[in-house]
């Protein structure tokens, strides 16, 4: 078999096109730069929002923290300036911080957002809603230069109220507010409104904080004027306590020893009196107000009552003091005084419309009231009060008490009033020992009428006082 030889045939050679490869790697070449960018850009911003999250935990003054938004904002959102605007709660309206890149002229953006700021403030009451007056006025001054985007500043206050705004510039004309950049303005705007709400939150507590410091300053200042022992007068048993509805409270009561001439070092220091001074009274109200006027009370009392008058006279006095700084407040005092003696165990007293005292004969066992005519201290100038006495007998008890007592009310709405306080006093003086037992089980009655309603809506005072029984001396 043979072979038969083929034509001779051109050879063929084959040309490859690499421009399509150079194109290629180029495209990838430059959408890796585009990542590579990206990425550093959104570690730019992550960074920058790390450290003004770190400032809002770390700063104390809102100030500090404030002055970092218009810098931070325009770093993330690449814009070539930023302001932050507040709008407070007086009206008025300021610019707060301005910020510009270096080399980017801001001048005219700060001339125009400082006069807008400034005619806001001054027409405040004309323009109850600034922003849309600032947006107007920037579109007038600042349109052919500049573009801008702002977003509110919103403050939860029981509902939100805008205290700002925050506003980004740029003045390249390709330069657009993607949805990116937008959401990156409103994340500082909210942390730029927490900033607000938490310094505020911070001034109502320190504020608050700095009242409770003052209440307690002046419930402990009262605490020391109030009794905080029961003197030991002569064939006298007491006991007395007062609770009050809030830190300070408008109740008052007394024990004020009164010496016929000046007491011997002796005397003074065993409390050994001629007379003894038992007050009880109550300022209409409760809380400072009250007890700076029982404060008052207390000391132009005890002056007078050195002065040896009468019960009635020095309630006459009393009220012609303090007419003046009453009738201008509207506040009232109802005040009972009596001067017990010792040797005779007599007891005179008078009264400016405060709860009657009720005593219990122990030989009777009956309950007397012991009341006489007049009206609240500081109602009017003139009024002229009443006088009474009554001479006490061994076993004889007086309770003291102020209407926050009787005025207690239960679950239901029912007062205790004072036909129960009779009751309940009468059975204590018949089953208790002495007046701390008497005194432990009208509070104890108390509590079991008001049963699971227990607030105490005002301040309540009780002072119950007993005639030992005679010695025999053998």
């Amino acid at each position: 078999m043979s072979l038969v030889p083929l034509p001779n045939q051109p050879s063929q050679s084959v040309d490859f096109d690499y421009s399509g490869i150079a194109t290629n790697v180029t495209t990838v070449t430059a959408l890796q730069e585009v990542v590579t960018h990206l990425r550093r850009e959104q570690a730019k911003a992550q960074d920058l929002l790390s450290s003004l999250s770190f400032s809002l935990r770390s700063f104390n003054n809102l100030n500090q923290f404030l002055a970092l938004i218009p810098l931070i904002v325009s770093r993330v959102t690449d814009a070539d300036a930023a302001a932050l605007i507040l709008f407070r709660p007086n009206g008025q309206v300021s610019l707060e911080q301005l910020y510009c890149h270096e080399g980017q002229p801001c001048r005219n953006i700060r001339f125009a957002l400082e006069n807008i700021t400034r005619q806001l403030t001054l027409n405040a009451a004309v323009n109850p809603k600034p922003a849309i007056v600032l947006e107007q006025s920037l579109e007038e001054q600042l349109a052919p230069d500049y573009r801008w985007f702002s977003t509110a500043i919103l403050v939860r206050n029981f509902e939100l109220h805008e205290r700002g705004r925050l506003y980004l510039f740029s003045s390249d004309s390709g330069y657009e507010w993607t949805e990116t950049r937008q959401k990156l303005a409103q994340l500082v705007a909210d942390q730029t409104a927490v900033a607000i709400e938490n310094d505020a939150l911070t001034t109502q507590l320190r504020k608050q904080e700095r009242v409770t410091r003052e209440l307690e300053i002046g419930a402990e200042i009262q605490a020391r004027l109030l009794p905080n022992y029961s003197p030991n007068i002569e064939g006298v048993a007491l006991a007395a306590t007062c609770k009050t509805a809030n830190q300070v409270g408008g109740d008052y009561y007394d024990f004020i020893p009164i010496y016929q001439q000046l007491p011997t070092p002796r005397q003074y220091r065993l409390n050994q009196a001629d007379r003894w001074g038992l007050v009880i009274g109550d300022v209409m109200g409760k809380g400072v107000p009250a007890g700076l006027i029982m404060t008052m009370t207390r000391g132009i009392l005890r002056a007078d009552a050195l002065h040896h008058h009468s019960p009635a006279q020095i309630l006459q006095n009393l009220n012609q003091v303090m007419y003046n700084d009453l009738e201008n407040s509207n506040r009232f005092v109802t005040l009972f005084y009596s001067e017990y003696d010792p040797k005779t165990r007599q007891l005179c007293f008078s009264n400016a419309a405060h709860n009657p005292p009720l005593l219990w004969r122990a030989h009777q066992d009956v309950i007397e009231r012991l009341d006489t005519d007049g009206m609240l201290i500081g109602l009017d100038a003139n009024t002229q009060y009443q006088e009474d006495q009554v001479r006490l007998a061994p076993g004889d008890t007086i309770i003291y008490y102020t209407d926050g007592f009787t005025d207690a009310a239960n679950g239901n709405g029912d007062r205790f009033d004072e036909e129960n306080l009779m009751t309940v006093f009468q059975d204590a003086c018949h089953t208790c020992s002495g007046p701390q037992a008497i005194l432990d089980r009208l509070f104890e009655q108390l509590q079991a009428f008001m049963g699971e309603y227990r607030h105490h809506n005002d301040d309540i005072t009780l002072i119950v006082m007993q005639i030992q029984p005679m010695l025999l001396a053998f």
